[in-house]
C-alpha cells in the first residue's frame, strides 16, 4: 500500500513538473540580434568595454506561470573581444579567463520572479571553474511577430560582480593606490530569441 502511494505521488508529481514545462514557450537566442559584453574600469578613470563573439541560450517562458520559466546561456570564453589584439589575448590567458583550462561561462537560473516592472532570474554563474549564485534583473518584451512570421521575445538587463570571487585575482597597483583593473565588473546584455 504504502509502495502504490509512493509511485502515485511520483506520477503526480512527474505529470505536474510536465505540465509546467509543456506549458512554458521555448526560445533560442539569435545571435545576429544578441549582445552579450561587459565593461571594467581601467585605470579607475575610464572604462573598457567588450563583449563575447561566440554563444548559445534559450529562454523558456510562461507569462501565466512563472514558475515554468528559466534562462541558461552557455558563452565561449576564448571568444572574447575588446578590439585590441594584445589586450584579448592577455585576457584569455592564465592572466585572466585562461580559456584554455576554462572555455566556457555558464548560467543557468533556479527560478524566475516578477519585480516592478521588470524580472528577476535567480541562479548559478560559472566562470574560470567557480560556480557561484547571483541574481540577474531584466526587463521583457514581446513576444512580437518577426518578418517570416516567427514569435520573438527580448530580454535587455545588466549586473555587477567582482571577479575576485570567480578566481580573477591578477591586479596591479597604481601609486595613487587604486587598481590598473577594477575589480567589479559590469555585465550587460541584450537578447532576441526566436520561438522554437
Amino acid at each position: 500500500m504504502l509502495r502504490m502511494k509512493r509511485t502515485l505521488l511520483m506520477g503526480l508529481t512527474t505529470f505536474l513538473w510536465a505540465g509546467a514545462a509543456w506549458g512554458a514557450d521555448k526560445y533560442d537566442f539569435d545571435p545576429m540580434h544578441t549582445q552579450i559584453g561587459f565593461g571594467v574600469k581601467h585605470l579607475v578613470i575610464s572604462t573598457v568595454k567588450g563583449n563575447f563573439k561566440e554563444f548559445s541560450g534559450n529562454i523558456l517562458y510562461d507569462p501565466a506561470d512563472l514558475a515554468a520559466s528559466s534562462v541558461n546561456v552557455t558563452i565561449k570564453a576564448a571568444s572574447i573581444d575588446t578590439g585590441v589584439q594584445k589586450r584579448d589575448d592577455d585576457l584569455r590567458s592564465p592572466n585572466f579567463f585562461d580559456t584554455a583550462k576554462f572555455p566556457e561561462l555558464t548560467f543557468s537560473s533556479s527560478r524566475v520572479v516578477k519585480q516592478g516592472d521588470g524580472y528577476v532570474a535567480h541562479g548559478m554563474l560559472t566562470m574560470h571553474g567557480v560556480s557561484k549564485e547571483v541574481t540577474l534583473p531584466f526587463t521583457l518584451a514581446g513576444p512580437i511577430k518577426g518578418m517570416m512570421g516567427e514569435q520573438r521575445i527580448a530580454a535587455e538587463g545588466s549586473l555587477t560582480v567582482n571577479r575576485r570571487d570567480w578566481g580573477l585575482t591578477w591586479d596591479k597597483t597604481l601609486e595613487t593606490g587604486g587598481l590598473v583593473v577594477s575589480n567589479e565588473v559590469k555585465i550587460e546584455f541584450a537578447v532576441e530569441a526566436v520561438k522554437k
